[in-house]
């Protein structure tokens, strides 16, 4: 069982929500965290490129940050350990809503996704030494209809903030979901079965002893 096995990796990822989902299934890890912002350092370069699709898009992302995690591993010369990094974007079709700029994009974004079906993309990616794959899970999601007032009142809490889409499924969004079909961790930030999966294939249960 996955809740038997002594894991330890780096987490390369600022998200609290990707901590908690870790520990949720008994993944042991370390914090290793970029110097800067992700959007700011300029390894990882998160503005979708020209015809890029939203799969190609968070993938290419997930696999930048735990290349760039990797990359200070080995410059900090710390213990050899898998490096696990994940990314999230939220999609209308063939459009890319990543995080708002400010609350008045959210707004609009939230109206975008009013009463209808999107699809929530989470990618993990995890590198040791050679070895280096990725995931994608995708989720389905279906809005109520929101009224403006909705919408206002959901900004003014400042959960959208640095939010994929503008929202958390965790919080008080979930009273806009009326159907999801996929994966409920996913949509937060770290689709736990895939992730489990993809530790197990990379071989990543190693006792940190073994990786000094």
């Amino acid at each position: 069982m996955i809740t038997q096995i002594d894991r330890s990796i780096y987490l390369a990822s600022r998200s609290p929500r990707r901590r908690e989902l870790l520990a949720q299934i008994g993944v042991r890890f370390h914090l290793l965290l970029f110097r800067d912002k992700p959007e700011t350092d300029p390894e990882l370069d998160e503005v979708p490129l020209a015809g890029e699709t939203p799969p190609v898009y968070v993938e290419r992302v997930a696999r930048a940050k735990a290349l760039a995690g990797w990359n200070r591993l080995e410059q900090r010369n710390l213990p050899r350990a898998a490096v696990l990094s994940a990314d999230t974007t939220v999609a209308i079709g063939d459009r890319i809503l990543g995080k708002p700029a400010d609350r008045l994009e959210a707004a609009g974004m939230l109206g975008a996704l009013s009463g209808g079906r999107h699809q929530v993309l989470t990618a993990v990616a995890v590198k040791h030494e050679s070895q280096f794959e990725c995931v994608l899970s995708v989720s389905d999601v279906e809005f109520k209809p929101l009224s403006s007032d909705e919408i206002r009142q959901y900004v003014a809490t400042g959960e959208c903030d640095d939010k994929a889409g503008a929202y958390a499924i965790q919080g008080r969004a979930a009273q806009f979901v009326v159907e999801l079909r996929g994966s409920f961790s996913g949509v937060m930030g770290l689709p736990l079965y895939e992730t489990a999966q993809l530790l197990e294939r990379m071989g990543a249960q190693r006792e940190r002893r073994n990786t000094r």
